[in-house]
């Protein structure tokens, strides 16, 4: 799998588990509810900054959301 689609499994699994609908994580993170849309199903490849902002709005470290589930 690549980077980006482990990316956004990661990020779709945290949001979800903190019952955060697309559009809030959107706003809490300053991107567009397409943008972040497209980083959840893997189309998209954020940056660093983008990445260590949503680690900060999940309340997860930055590494866990682009490591590959077991």
């Amino acid at each position: 799998m690549r980077l980006a689609q482990i990316f956004g499994t990661n990020v779709r699994t945290a949001r979800q588990e903190r019952g955060v609908t697309l559009e809030a994580l959107a706003d809490e993170v300053g991107l567009s509810y397409s943008y972040v849309g497209q980083i959840e199903r893997g189309l998209r490849n954020p940056t660093l900054d983008v990445v260590e902002r949503f680690a900060a709005v999940l309340r997860v470290p930055a590494l866990a959301l682009l490591t590959e589930a077991p």
